[in-house]
């Protein structure tokens, strides 16, 4: 009955996430969430708002939350945005800040979700090549743009950006926003929230669905200076006035109070990385340098897809994408020990049988 969409829905091509199979004792390596469980202080703090007040609506302005997030990040009153996970914010922030006559400029290799946003809003794009060696070139950015986002680390490279990079992107495009993306920042990178305060068109953006453990309540935010956040408060007050239920503002207060706990979760996966990409190096792989909470690697000799393939035929699964320049590549989440283990042996296993 598509008679009755508008003329915009047919013209839409959604984002596919990440599949998420209903299989027991599943190793899932393809949606990069984090292996560890919240911390007993998320714990604490959900049961402590379950009761009677569950009734009632919840903080419009989330005060709380911001509260903690400027404190954490050593930010100022109205310098921080939050929404119902990243994905929300970065939809006002297309609709907010990226809404202009010249094109908005992201990676040809990066978060698959942009092109989506772009074309719900009716924004113009460019993609811009990444390097032979997937690293993002600021100078490749030097041309007239309505706007620049990124992630950083890019996904699904998992390459860094270093922060004289992007204040090079910054000052040659002061007129224009610069959104940096980052969801993965934790697992190795410096954030770009230290240049805040010295540049105007800087949104950096975070989510509590990788380092924190929080993937299932749906937390992001955005930081930035207050004209930035306003234009983004203004778009929130005009979608949804309660984006953050109860739950998700406790949980999230709580999670960037435990700083032990989240510290000790981002060593470990870094350490895991670490050995994983040691095993796949001995073993014929290519591996691109990877600051965030995954790998991007492809097999000197075997196909990309036929090894997805025997990985799921054991009951794990990674992820494989089909598109031009990384379709030889697959992108493996970092789980347990455990979990890593399990991956090495039945690499190990289909590179012995090819």
């Amino acid at each position: 009955m598509s008679q009755f969409w508008s003329d915009l829905v047919h013209t839409l091509t959604p984002y596919v996430p990440g599949e998420q199979p209903k299989v027991d004792n599943l190793v899932k390596l393809n949606t990069n969430e984090n292996p560890y469980p919240p911390s007993q202080k998320i714990y604490d703090a959900i049961a402590s708002v379950n009761d009677e007040r569950l009734r009632l609506y919840p903080d419009p302005n989330s005060d709380n939350l911001k509260t903690a997030l400027q404190t954490h990040y050593n930010l100022n009153s109205g310098q921080v945005f939050v929404g119902n996970g990243s994905d929300e914010v970065l939809a006002h922030i297309f609709s907010a800040l990226l809404k202009h006559d010249k094109p908005l400029l992201f990676p040809d290799i990066t978060y698959s979700f942009y092109p989506v946003y772009c074309g719900l809003y009716g924004i113009d794009y460019q993609t811009i090549p990444l390097t032979e060696n997937f690293e993002i070139n600021p100078d490749d950015y030097a041309i007239e743009n309505g706007g620049i986002i990124f992630p950083n680390p890019n996904a699904p490279t998992g390459r860094l950006l270093a922060l004289d990079a992007i204040e090079t992107l910054l000052k040659n495009n002061p007129d224009s926003v610069i959104v940096v993306d980052e969801a993965y920042i934790d697992f190795g990178g410096e954030s770009a929230v230290s240049l805040i305060q010295d540049y105007a068109n800087l949104l950096v953006v975070q989510t509590y669905s990788k380092s924190r453990s929080l993937a299932g309540l749906r937390i992001g935010y955005a930081m930035g200076q207050q004209h930035l956040i306003e234009g983004l408060e203004r778009v929130k007050n005009s979608f949804n006035s309660y984006p953050i239920d109860r739950v998700a503002l406790a949980a999230g207060v709580a999670a960037i109070e435990d700083q032990p706990y989240f510290d000790d979760c981002c060593e470990k996966i870094i350490q895991t990385r670490n050995n994983l990409v040691e095993f796949l190096t001995a073993n014929g792989f290519e591996v691109i340098p990877s600051s965030a909470n995954f790998v991007f690697t492809k097999h000197k000799t075997l196909d990309a897809s036929t090894i997805a393939q025997q990985l799921r035929e054991k009951a794990i699964i990674v992820r494989h994408f089909k598109l031009p320049r990384i379709d030889q590549y697959l992108r493996i989440t970092i789980g347990t020990d455990e979990e890593n283990q399990a991956l090495c042996n039945a690499l190990a296993d289909i590179i012995k049988s090819a």
